[in-house]
């Protein structure tokens, strides 16, 4: 529904409501956890209300444009359209809507045209994007905080401050991120966010590994340090792989795949969010501070990634995506040769 020059700034709302969500949660966790000994059972009780909110609120929710142009009700869809865009004057918009829409209703079975050739740039970004997302550590973070400064030597209840400061400085970084990404594009924040969460997992590790150990506790000193640098690992999260993890799968993906693609998206990203977190205490007992080397390993290898094969998709309107994928250096010889391949074919077959 966004205009193209605004949607990576109203995309990152969904981010943005997550983080939210997150330090919401650590706050309340901090606060019932005084309340001795069933605190816990509150904490989870709690969580009923913004299920109950979601639910009721998605009866509400209105169709989109797109959707309805897809459903064949043109006139309704116009009309949303033009109360969304506040002003009549959307013929050009709306003719792209419906001109894609008649060519997603040819295409029968999105799933498996995704593994066309043509869309192999599209799906590549769709599985990397969310692995990549997870493979920065985040969660890591995020889960078991408590955890990681109770080991640094923090008590039960500054572990879970600790937490609850991460929470509160990704939702705060968030925000910075929608102030620029329509401005300086979603290449430059991915790129400049991995290159931070690189140098603040390493220092992190460099702390731990010579200050740290099990003959050893860390000086209040190198505590509050290591506490620093992780919450700038988690603001450079929270500007570039947080909410542009979601974005650019969600704006890359024409709209007769856009459904599959964005199936996609999201069960690598909960499959990826599943296996490490149900490895990261094995990881954590045998690479101990390496735990850090090994994701900013991975950060290196996702930026280099960006930097060669993602193009800029700033103020490109999702109809016109197809074009970014022709013009680049690499994706453009699959994506030519696959249409040439269709030509030649055609001609033979007249």
């Amino acid at each position: 529904m966004a205009p193209a020059h605004l949607r990576g700034c109203l995309n990152m709302m969904f981010q943005l409501a997550t983080t939210l969500g997150i330090f919401t949660a650590n706050m309340i966790n901090y606060g019932t956890s005084k309340l001795h000994p069933w605190g816990w059972r509150l904490s989870l009780g709690l969580a009923a209300a913004p299920a109950f909110v979601m639910t009721v609120r998605g009866m509400l929710l209105p169709e989109t444009p797109n959707s309805l142009i897809e459903q064949g009700n043109k006139t309704k869809g116009r009309r949303v359209l033009e109360r969304i865009r506040g002003t009549e004057n959307v013929d050009a918009e709306f003719e792209d809507m419906v001109d894609a829409s008649e060519l997603a209703r040819l295409v029968k079975h999105p799933l498996r045209n995704i593994l066309k050739r043509r869309n192999r740039p599209q799906l590549i970004m769709a599985i990397l994007m969310p692995t990549f997302q997870i493979l920065t550590g985040i969660n890591i973070i995020l889960f078991y905080a408590p955890v990681l400064f109770q080991s640094m030597g923090f008590k039960r209840a500054a572990s879970l401050y600790s937490s609850a400061l991460t929470g509160a400085v990704l939702a705060s970084s968030t925000l910075v991120s929608m102030a620029t990404v329509d401005r300086w594009g979603r290449r430059i924040l991915l790129i400049t966010g991995g290159i931070q969460m690189i140098i603040c997992q390493v220092i992190v590790a460099i702390i731990l590994g010579l200050k740290f150990g099990s003959d050893k506790e860390l000086s209040r000193g190198y505590s509050i340090i290591v506490v620093v640098f992780i919450c700038l690992f988690v603001a450079a999260f929270g500007y570039s792989w947080g909410p542009l993890g979601w974005t650019v799968p969600s704006e890359i993906f024409p709209l007769e795949t856009r459904s599959a693609g964005q199936s996609i998206t999201v069960t690598v990203n909960l499959f990826f969010t599943f296996a490490i977190a149900q490895s990261f205490l094995s990881l954590l007992c045998v690479m101990r501070f390496g735990i850090f080397l090994f994701f900013s390993g991975w950060i290196a290898v996702m930026t280099i990634f960006i930097y060669l094969f993602l193009p800029e998709t700033k103020g490109v309107p999702i109809e016109e995506m197809m074009r970014l994928w022709e013009k680049h250096w690499f994706w453009k010889k699959i994506v030519l040769e696959d249409q040439q391949a269709k030509n030649t074919n055609g001609l033979n077959h007249a």
